[in-house]
């Protein structure tokens, strides 16, 4: 493999690939069922939780043998353990319970033998 690991980043205590750019944060609140608007115009919140991280990955390229390596690191699992840097706290990092949602990549570029354009997001539970 010819791309560095990282230990920012870890899926069950095993380093990601570096990828090209640092992760895309981002943190949104979860609203129940019932929250919106009543038909006289009041807006009802009921948050059910704040702050869901959501963090996105991009690859311009990956070789066969670190695409699997990345696929690896998911297989079979609906949820793991996910190792990030804290927000706002570059020193740090903490440990959440997430998933990979939305991924995808161009063919794989035979002139080149790689991969590319391999995106995907990770979700906190």
């Amino acid at each position: 493999m010819t791309r560095a690991l990282t230990d920012c980043y870890q899926i069950d205590g095993r380093p990601m690939p570096a990828p090209d750019a640092e992760a895309d944060f981002s943190f949104t609140d979860l609203d129940a069922s019932d929250s919106g608007r009543t038909e006289d115009g009041v807006m009802h919140r009921i948050v059910v939780r704040e702050k869901v991280g959501a963090w996105g990955f991009a690859y311009s390229h990956l070789t066969d043998e670190e695409l699997a390596y990345l696929k690896g690191l998911f297989a079979g699992k609906a949820t793991f353990q996910f190792t990030h840097p804290v927000f706002g706290a570059s020193n740090a990092t903490e440990t959440c319970t997430a998933y990979m949602s939305q991924y995808g990549a161009a063919w794989k570029s035979k002139a080149t033998g790689t991969w590319r354009n391999f995106k995907f997001n990770i979700i906190e539970c």
